[in-house]
């Protein structure tokens, strides 16, 4: 027999004579325990994964557990690290030697580590003295991890809708943050995985994986197993859905780990045309399309729409969407007859558009006092008599706001002067029969208000998609390229394939949790908003990307002395050069030079993208840190981001205990529990605040100030709770 060690971990083999019996295999591991523990654990696992593989279905290698480095983390006493490779210098095998760091000592003013190397989990005998500039940490996926957030920067144009939130993060270690804040809660997750084509377009163990690469799909497999499984705790079993893009290279081999992953779920496979010129390859037929992967959990279903996805013409035309005015014409509906539907709306004469709506009037205030806005005219509710009467509104001004924000309000001109202008809006049945699909929006007209129609009759999508829509280029490269003139990103979705393939699962859930954890440009953030702002929904996305730099841009950057963790490295890297920047851009309508974004949105909402969305995002990065520091209250800002995402991620995020407690619109957390009545009454105070954090390590002290929590407050108790959740046995995580 040979047992050969070191394939254990660079291949994920075990090695063994036929001859050998599972008794002989055993007393031999039994010595071995005597001599290396460790070691004989590991290929005890290894063993067993061999003994478990399926005689049919998919059977791949199980790879030893992927590392990432981790380019600004400090380095400290205890760490595994990588050296960093010599400025200007070529990758080597060097930069994948793994040490541990034994102390850190200054020297002459640099901070100087001793280090021993790593192999095979045992420690070598001989120390080395590295300056600690030149090492970079590393996360073994087998470690626990206790990650912290925080906040790079946050944009707010969404009043109080929630958060959208975007993690630059190895996204391993973010969906086992996750887990802390979103376990069973996510409505929808979509994905975009490497398409493990052999060009370089994923790292195994921080090394590309190539064409070549004999493991290339096994390693691909157990890459995106760890993840899968992850992601089906944070998948709402009731109700959601798992959509993964994926083309012919692994399509056959990811259906079959879908299958033996979320057995419980029913899974459908779409064809979808995303570039109809097709793909020239000499002797092969030219590719024209891609595969989507749609996995249904619980209750979750496919709406019908007016759409069957096969490119052919839509069902027939119904009646259009009807708009009534908004003015009252009944003779009771004087001014005075009702409170606050007599006030000034703002036109603007240059655009005839809807600038902005005034507040009620009194009704001894005088109309001819109130002075627009410059440009504006000031239009009122008066009845086309000879004395101008004054009557109402049809709606109040804060639900004329809301109207006209969605386009479901608009302004009609027939002559000049403020009465040449008619005020329309769409009725609550209406806008409910948008919502509900029972009515489509067609476009926007001129002045940015809907056109649509009613629909008699719908269908079920095709599982063959034929749109114009979903072209790659014209709808993702060209989108991409306004938003974030001269960015390149290789291969981004069609913004309108992603927006429809969500719209089949979420058009009846205005809130939903959506996630991404191969966030890429950020396109499935960017069709989450296209979503609310079609039916005025608060769905928010959270999305994950590292912030890896390309190969190419890789090579020039070396060239010019640069490394991992230098800003000028960083700032290339995916997340802070696309991700980023793009959602930033869809948001507000400028590129990152602050220059409006040129060209308009088609299709199911037609308007321009400088107008950008009402949405609210805030960009975080994942540290590292130590139990110690949290337990001991020392690292909450970094934990005060999931409590928070916990709670919605909306509204005040409470960030620094100083008076011992505090208590935000949707959750509370006390640290002094001698302050416990001031912060139950502020709870009560509070009515939509859902969960009390109670930072305590006395379990009889947790439990009776949780009897005390007003009736809908879910207790949970810090940091026990944040500790133990991710304190993950290595195994049970990747395995």
């Amino acid at each position: 027999m040979s047992l050969r060690c070191p394939n254990l971990h660079t291949q994920g083999l075990l090695i063994l004579n036929e001859r050998v019996t599972v008794s002989h295999l055993q007393e031999l591991l039994a010595q071995l325990r005597q001599m290396n523990a460790p070691l004989a654990e590991e290929i005890q696992h290894e063993i067993d994964g061999l003994n478990n593989r399926r005689a049919f279905g998919l059977n791949f290698e199980r790879h030893t557990p992927e590392a990432i480095e981790l380019p600004g983390r400090p380095v400290r006493v205890g760490d595994k690290v990588h050296r960093l490779q010599l400025r200007g210098a070529s990758p080597s095998k060097l930069a994948t030697q793994l040490y541990r760091v034994l102390e850190i000592n200054r020297v002459n003013g640099r901070r100087m580590a001793t280090v021993l190397e790593i192999k095979s989990d045992v420690q070598g005998d001989v120390k080395e003295v590295v300056a600690v500039e030149d090492l970079v940490v590393v996360a073994e996926f087998r470690d626990s991890i206790y990650p912290g957030l925080v906040s790079e920067e946050r944009i707010s144009r969404g009043a109080d809708k929630p958060y959208n939130v975007v993690i630059t993060s190895e996204n391993f270690h973010a969906l086992q943050a996750l887990l802390y804040c979103n376990s069973g809660t996510v409505d929808a997750i979509y994905i975009d995985p490497p398409y493990n084509s052999g060009a370089k377009d994923w790292k195994y163990n921080n090394d590309y994986v190539e064409a070549d690469d004999i493991y290339r799909h096994s390693k691909w497999l157990a890459m995106l197993e760890r993840r899968l499984k992850l992601a089906k705790v944070l998948l709402n079993p009731q109700d959601s859905v798992l959509i993964v893009s994926i083309d012919e290279k692994e399509y056959l081999r990811l259906g079959l780990l879908l299958e033996q992953i979320f057995p419980e779920a029913r899974m459908q496979m779409v064809s979808t045309i995303i570039k109809p010129e097709g793909t020239n390859r000499v002797g092969e037929f030219s590719r024209t399309n891609e595969f989507i992967f749609f996995l249904m959990f619980g209750e979750a279903k496919v709406i019908a729409t007016s759409d069957d996805m096969s490119g052919r013409s839509a069902l027939s035309e119904d009646a259009p969407i009807e708009w009534r005015n908004l003015r009252r014409r009944e003779n009771t509906s004087v001014r005075g007859a009702r409170p606050n539907q007599f006030y000034a709306i703002f036109i603007d004469e240059a655009t005839q558009k809807i600038h902005s709506i005034g507040d009620p009037l009194d009704d001894d205030i005088d109309r001819h006092s109130v002075v627009p806005p410059p440009g504006c005219i000031a239009c009122f509710p008066l009845k086309p008599d000879p004395d101008e009467t004054e009557m109402l509104w049809g709606l109040t001004p804060s639900s004329l706001r809301s109207l006209v924000q969605d386009g479901f309000a608009r302004v009609t001109s027939t002559g000049r002067g403020a009465s040449g202008y008619t005020v329309q809006y769409l009725a609550s049945g209406t806008v409910e029969a948008i919502r509900n699909g029972a009515a489509i929006i067609t476009g926007r007209d001129s002045r940015g208000a809907v056109e649509g129609r009613f629909v008699s009759n719908t269908v079920m999508p095709k599982t063959t998609w034929a749109k114009d829509s979903h072209n790659a280029q014209t709808s993702g490269t060209l989108i991409v390229g306004a938003l974030l003139p001269g960015r390149r990103f290789p291969f981004p979705k069609s913004l309108f394939a992603v927006e429809d393939a969500l719209r089949f699962f979420l058009k009846s859930k205005p809130e939903a949790v959506v996630l991404d954890f191969f966030a890429g440009s950020g396109t499935t953030a960017h069709a989450i908003f296209r979503l609310n702002k079609q039916d005025s929904g608060r769905r928010r996305a959270i999305l994950v990307t590292n912030n890896e730099v390309s190969e190419e841009e890789q090579s020039v950057l070396r060239g010019s002395g640069l490394r991992p963790g230098d800003p000028e490295w960083e700032l290339l890297g995916i997340c802070d050069h696309i991700t980023k920047p793009r959602i930033k851009a869809a948001i507000t309508g400028m590129t990152p030079e602050g220059i409006p974004v040129t060209g308009r949105y088609r299709y199911v909402d037609e308007f321009a993208i400088s107008d950008g969305f009402p949405e609210n995002v805030e960009f975080f990065t994942l540290t590292y840190e130590a139990p110690l520091r949290v337990q001991s209250n020392r690292e909450f800002g970094k934990i005060a981001p999931f409590l928070w995402l916990k709670a919605g991620a909306r509204g005040r995020r409470i960030e620094s205990l100083v008076s011992g407690w505090d208590v935000s619109e949707t959750y509370g957390v006390i640290a002094n529990l001698d302050l416990l009545g001031d912060f139950l009454e502020a709870l009560v105070n509070q009515p939509d605040v859902k969960i009390a954090f109670i930072v305590t390590d006395d379990d009889r002290l947790f439990e009776a100030t949780s009897r005390e929590l007003p009736l809908g407050v879910e207790p949970v108790r810090l940091y026990e709770s944040y500790l133990r959740n991710f304190e993950i046995d290595a195994m049970r995580s990747i395995r």
